[in-house]
């Protein structure tokens, strides 16, 4: 696979290691000259000093024969310029962003970004869906980030336990999937009820995730 990444820093750095290692071909293009010094020295990587929004050193990079590119610099707007002109001018089929600023995440997607991802919603996400809670064993993005799959456990006490599915007050845009009980796999009617130990694996969109979660494991969630 010929991959195309352009920025710094150690996200670029480790990226660039780990697709290598795999025995993927990697271009780098990098702005800054100590950068790009630095990173053709550390890496068995094509290192191009310039700006990953012009559409001759996308080329020039192979964007033609490209099947990845991945934009991480500190620049919105670059980051998205970049990635509609690998999709758009030279056909690449998927495009990643860094999205710096969290409210220009769905102007992305909409622009026709494969994934755009924002740390600060990653962040904010983790530390409100499972930082402290023993309950959500297990968090996972599905199609392209778009979906989350949680896994969580029912305590005693918490407001879903003794109710059915149906009296359970979730928002819209969430679903119990399937209910883990004993070793056995319940897939969940509106009348299942839901018991002590139960796990349940939820199928969410981002933003109705923590409210899911409130909704049956209680607001100090």
């Amino acid at each position: 696979m010929n991959v195309i990444l352009i920025g710094g820093g150690k996200t670029t750095y480790f990226l660039a290691r780990q697709f290598i290692g795999q025995g993927h071909r990697v271009t780098i293009i990098n702005r800054n000259p100590a950068e790009a010094k630095q990173l053709s020295e550390q890496v068995t990587a094509l290192v191009l000093l310039g700006d990953g929004s012009d559409s001759t050193l996308l080329e020039e990079a192979g964007a033609r024969r490209a099947e990845v590119v991945v934009a991480l610099t500190p620049h919105d707007q670059d980051n998205l310029v970049a990635c509609q002109l690998a999709r758009q001018l030279f056909g690449v089929p998927r495009t990643v962003a860094l999205v710096n600023d969290p409210e220009n995440e769905a102007l992305f997607v909409e622009l026709g970004v494969s994934v755009a991802f924002s740390a600060t919603q990653v962040i904010a996400s983790l530390i409100e869906q499972k930082l402290g809670f023993e309950e959500i064993t297990n968090l996972t993005l599905a199609a392209e980030g778009r979906v989350s799959i949680t896994e969580v456990i029912l305590r005693p006490g918490v407001p879903a336990v003794d109710h059915t599915v149906q009296e359970l007050d979730l928002p819209e845009n969430s679903l119990i999937a399937c209910i883990v009980r004993e070793g056995q796999v319940i897939v969940p009617r509106g009348n299942s009820l839901l018991v002590v130990a139960d796990r349940l694996i939820l199928v969410t969109l981002p933003h109705s995730h923590g409210q899911t979660l409130r909704a049956l494991l209680g607001p100090e969630v």
